[in-house]
Parts: C-alpha cells; structure tokens; sequence
C-alpha cells in the first residue's frame, strides 16, 4: 500500500553527527515543513520562495527575540525529494548548543520529533523507493570499502528489486497461465500441459535464485566484515602485525610476554575486503588471572572467526604450543605467518608443511614491514579471486533478510517440483508457487507486514 503525504504528520531531526563540527543540518519534512520553520527563520518568506533553493537568514527565538544562528535553508518541495513530502534543511554551525536550539525551536513550531529512520520509512510508504533500497541507504552509510560502497550504491540504484520484480513477474505470468488450464480444461492433456509449465517454470527460477544466493558469503562479508583473528602464543608479533595492517599503533607492543591481556579489534581495508581484525592475548598456560582471562577470550575469538591469522616466530623451534594452536585452528580458514623474518630462520618447514596442510604460508617481517603485501593479496583472493572487483554490474545479495528468503523461496520452488513428481494434483502444487511468489515480493516490500516495517527502520541513525 501506498500512502501520501497527507497521512502524516511533519516530524524533524538532527542529520549530521553530534558533537562539533563545521555545520549541523535540522531536516524537517512533512506538509508543514515550509510553515514551521518559517516561523523561526528570519530573512526571505520561506513560503514564497523556488523550490530546490537555499536561503540565507537567522534563526530567531520568537519568544526573546534572540537571533540563535546565522544559517542557509534549503526548501524543497514534494514530490521531488527524499521523502516526496516538503523538506526543510536548516544548515547551521557545528556545535552541540546552537543545533539542540535550534531544533527544540523546530519542535515547539508545530513539528515532533522523528523516530530513528522515519525519514526513509516515509521515502518507501511514499513509493520513491522500495524495502530493499530503503536497506542499501543503512549499508551505504555504514560501508567500509570501496567495493562495499559499490554494491550498496547497485542496490539504492535498484539494480537487485528490478532481478526480484523480474523472478516475481515471471511467477506470476505461469501462475495466470495455470490458472486458465484449470479453469478451461477443453483438452484431455492439459494437466499434463500445466505440470509440464509449472515444473520447466520452477526449475528456472529456482536456477536464478541460486544464482543470486552464490554471491551471499562475499555480499556478507562486504556488509559486516571478515571477522579475522590474530592468534599466536606470546611475543611472536601479534601486535606488530595488526599495527601495520591498520597503519597506528594501536595495540601496545613490548618484548615483554603476555603485554596483550585483552582481545583488541579494528577494521581494515584489505584490497576492498573489510576485516575486523582482532588481536588476541598470546595463547599459553599462565597463572596469571588477568591474562588467563585473556587467552580464554582469544580461544572463543577462534571460534567465531571467518578467517585464522596464525603468528609464528620463524627464528625459534616449533613449540608444543604452537602445535598446539595449529590444531586448535585446523578446522578454520587460515593463513599461517612466518614472523620475524629478519632473525635467522630456526623453525623446521617441513614439519610446519605437514602440519598445516594446504593452509597458505606466508613469510614476514612487522619489524621491517616486509611481506604484509603479500599477506594482504593472499587474503584478497582466498575470498574474492577479484571477482567483484571484475563484475560491479553484477547484483550481489548482501543483506542476511534477503538471503534468508531467497533461501525459503527456493524451498518452496522444491516443494512445486517434489509435489509434480509424486502426482500431486496442480492447484496443490500452484499454493507452494505463489507462497515463492509471496517471498520473492517481502525483499522488495510489495508485501509486508508493519511489525516488520518497525524493526527494519528502527535500526536506523534518527535523522536518516
């Protein structure tokens, strides 16, 4: 259903980040906007002047008569705006004071104040953009990389609603096929006709879907980051390592054993894959309370990690604890660093050879900064091979919702086939078609229900 702007009300928000700053922006959007902030704003009628301007003028408290600040707003009117409702932005200067001021002025002039997301809630029950856009505007502010900005900016540009409207249209044309075999059987064959349509159509969808679902494990990670742990028993760099991944020094790095008591995280960009790199305690039996603490928190990090950074000194023998890590980590993508390769080599490749498998080694050096390229690219292709990269065009499933009804869909797609193989009657089978069809049009918002609409949006930064 599609409302307009009559059904609500005017409601206003604080867009830009608290705290100082060059400018704050007011965003005000509903049928009163124009009205409610000229009643504060002192300079041109607000209500007299051109669409899509901004305007020069004071902000007065109407009651004291005190100019609060000196601003630009910009008017724009509906339908061509975010929200296809009127907006106001009053452009303010940055700073915690003047813009809380300035919008207890905005909400005691016939505004209220906006729920977390509402602006783009209004965007998508307006009909300027669909559920599944309405999603991309939260991955395309909180996007790490580049490559993750692009496949947020695909799905704004609607690039993955148009594949899903195209799935669902081609649903529905078989389904409108079906429906005048059923009620028109002038032939003797024609449930074998529509088996035969439903089944070809099914197989067909079901193909595309799967297609779309083989880009989930890159879309995740380029919306939530590789969870990647640093792991090693004490002071074989560990910190060193995460220090030159993400360019500071963040993590305190000594000579000192046991230096890293606490699992420390940060995100990189690694050749456009977002890591979330954590630094873990050295793992190794101590009776130290705090750092006991630290190295069991280091063995869940393990546990919950995509990808194994596993830190060894190349100038020492191998250790019962590094044998020890090794297993630890076997189940687990991995990447085995050579550390501290500007010592001179003690460590027994061949036996490390044995004992990692095919698990990728790479030889470094923290101290000199030496091979963390190398480390970086194996990371870039151990996930990617580029291919995002090389297809930017390419409609990839990022969001864990949309991943989660692609797969019911196509569950359901399954049931249509199983049910037309094991002779169930056709207009049985055609309830799991339309319940795909059903499935297919929650991604994009053609159905959905409002408890749903409230907890999507209520995720979002107030003001967006």
């Amino acid at each position: 259903m599609v409302l307009t702007t009559t059904d609500f009300d005017t409601i206003a928000a604080i867009s830009t980040p608290p705290g100082e700053g060059g400018i704050s922006i007011i965003r005000i959007s509903g049928d009163d906007a124009v009205e409610v902030a000229q009643r504060l704003y002192r300079g041109k009628n607000l209500t007299k002047v051109d669409t899509n301007t901004i305007n020069y003028g004071h902000i007065v408290d109407s009651q004291t008569g005190d100019d609060i600040d000196e601003v630009m707003v910009s008017v724009m009117r509906a339908p061509k705006t975010y929200t296809k409702e009127n907006i106001v932005e009053i452009n303010c200067h940055g700073g915690i004071v003047a813009t809380n001021r300035i919008l207890q002025l905005v909400l005691s002039n016939g505004a209220r104040l906006a729920e977390p997301g509402e602006f783009t809630k209004r965007a998508f029950l307006n009909g300027r953009i669909d559920l599944s856009q309405s999603e991309a505007v939260m991955d395309l502010i909180e996007a790490k990389t580049d490559r993750s900005m692009k496949v947020a900016i695909s799905q704004l540009d609607g690039n993955l609603s148009h594949l899903i409207r195209n799935l669902r249209q081609d649903i529905l044309d078989v389904l409108a096929q079906v429906e005048v075999n059923i009620d028109y059987p002038e032939y003797d064959d024609v449930e074998t006709m529509t088996s035969r349509l439903l089944r070809e159509k099914a197989i067909k969808v079901h193909g595309q879907i799967d297609e779309l679902l083989q880009t989930a494990k890159q879309g995740k990670i380029l919306r939530d980051g590789l969870a990647t742990s640093i792991i090693g028993r004490p002071n074989v760099g560990k910190s060193s390592l995460l220090n030159h991944l993400i360019h500071e020094d963040k993590a305190i790095v000594t000579d000192v054993p046991g230096t890293t008591r606490d699992v420390l995280e940060e995100y990189v960009n690694v050749r456009g894959v977002p890591l979330k790199l954590i630094d873990t305690a050295g793992i190794r039996d101590t009776e130290d309370k705090v750092e006991k603490i630290g190295v069991d928190r280091s063995k869940k990090a393990i546990d919950s990690s995509d990808l194994v950074l596993l830190v060894l000194n190349v100038s020492e023998p191998l250790t019962d604890e590094d044998r020890t890590l090794i297993n630890l980590t076997a189940a687990k993508q991995r990447i085995v660093v050579l550390n501290k390769t500007d010592l001179t080599p003690k460590i027994d490749l061949v036996e490390l050879r044995q004992l990692v498998g095919t698990s990728p080694i790479i030889s470094t050096s923290a101290i000199q900064a030496s091979g963390l390229e190398d480390l970086e690219e194996i990371i870039a292709h151990m996930f990617f091979n580029e291919g995002i990269e090389n297809s930017q065009n390419d409609v990839v499933v990022t969001n864990a919702r949309h991943i989660g009804l692609l797969n019911q869909a196509n569950q359901s797609l399954k049931a249509v086939v199983d049910g037309l193989e094991s002779g169930l009657p056709v207009d049985l089978v055609q309830i799991d078609m339309t319940h795909c069809w059903d499935l297919l049009g929650e991604i994009t918002g053609d159905s959905y229900q409002d408890e749903l609409l409230d907890q999507l949006f209520s995720q979002f930064c107030l003001g967006k």
